[in-house]
């Protein structure tokens, strides 16, 4: 997707204030009205700067944005970061789904679009009940936390605006417990840490969505763990035993001989604590010894001599069969 500059589509600063944002956008707004403005793109114009006022007339989604930084340019190919929103509390619980009501960007969905319906959602009901708002942030913790569940101070970004209208951004800390099997997308409620109510209105509550931090050794699928573990061409050909580490300590796995690229162990409960337990899967990734001394390389060509083994023998089967099928036509 296309990276937008929403400060350069409104004609603002990053410095400006919110009344500056408004100001423009008002003025910008008029002019590019479909129905004062005919020329070919005022519609188009019109969209741009209704999208670029949605995000920096929120303090919260102009936070996230900002953070961004500026070394991405309008027009540009961009990928929004892994987990870029971790961290910064936004207004509304967390979204399980939206409706399209809105036709922004590409760009803008993939960085607001379920926060913003979600949003758009509590703030209507807000309207009709004293509670305070719910609040959600998104938060990284280790996978090593979910194994044993850990007591952790989180600290998030609160976006707020000064008197002036500047915005600035304060950290709020917050001691919370990890729950000991927390997965991937799993929510947290704080109760009552969320927007204060109005009159006698308890506050709402704060949700936290579990993110987990890339491991070096373990892919994560809801309670399964998945590890990619190097084995020796013999040890796959005659099988063996290898130990593999695993969360809860290193354990001894029996290799099938015969074991090819690729091919899964199941350990069987060595996955994410849950009720049941997840379970590990061990992906074999045959690794080959380099040919860097003169008895490796007549290792390898003994083999080349003495092995009948042909890895591309069925391509070329089918290669020929093609061919032949093709020539007969």
């Amino acid at each position: 997707m296309e990276y937008k500059d929403y400060y350069s589509l409104l004609g603002v600063e990053k410095t400006a204030t919110q009344e500056d944002i408004k100001r423009s956008y008002r003025k910008l707004a008029r002019k590019y009205h479909p129905d004062l403005n005919k020329g070919a793109d005022a519609e188009a114009k019109f969209k741009e700067i209704g999208e670029a006022n949605e995000v920096l007339s929120d303090p919260e989604k102009r936070a996230a944005y900002d953070q961004l930084g500026d070394a991405h340019q309008p027009g540009q190919d961009f990928q929004s970061p892994p987990n870029w929103d971790a961290g910064f509390e936004f207004s509304g619980s967390p979204s399980r789904g939206r409706s399209e009501e809105e036709a922004y960007s590409e760009f803008f969905e993939g960085l607001f679009g379920q926060a913003y319906q979600q949003q758009r959602a509590d703030r209507a009901r807000a309207r009709f009940n004293a509670k305070g708002q719910d609040h959600h942030a998104k938060v990284l913790i280790n996978l090593e936390d979910s194994f044993t569940g850990a007591k952790q101070t989180i600290v998030l970004k609160v976006p707020e605006l000064t008197p002036d209208g500047h915005l600035v951004v304060r950290e709020r800390k917050l001691e919370v417990s990890i729950p000991k099997g927390v997965k991937q997308g799993q929510l947290i409620r704080l109760k009552g840490q969320g927007a204060p109510g109005l009159g006698d209105g308890g506050a709402g509550d704060l949700y936290l969505e579990i993110a987990l931090n890339p491991h070096p050794l373990y892919r994560t699928d809801g309670v399964d763990l998945y590890l990619d573990l190097p084995v020796k061409p013999w040890e796959a050909a005659l099988g063996g035993r290898v130990k593999v580490p695993t969360p809860g300590g290193v354990v001894d796995v029996k290799v099938p001989a015969g074991s090819k690229q690729g091919s899964k162990l199941r350990l069987k409960g060595r996955g994410l604590p849950a009720k049941p337990s997840g379970d590990m899967y061990v992906e074999l990734q045959i690794a080959l010894p380099p040919a860097d001394s003169t008895r490796a390389k007549e290792l390898y060509e003994s083999m080349a001599r003495d092995l009948d083994f042909d890895p591309r023998e069925k391509l070329i089967r089918e290669i020929q069969s093609r061919e032949q099928d093709h020539s007969n036509a």
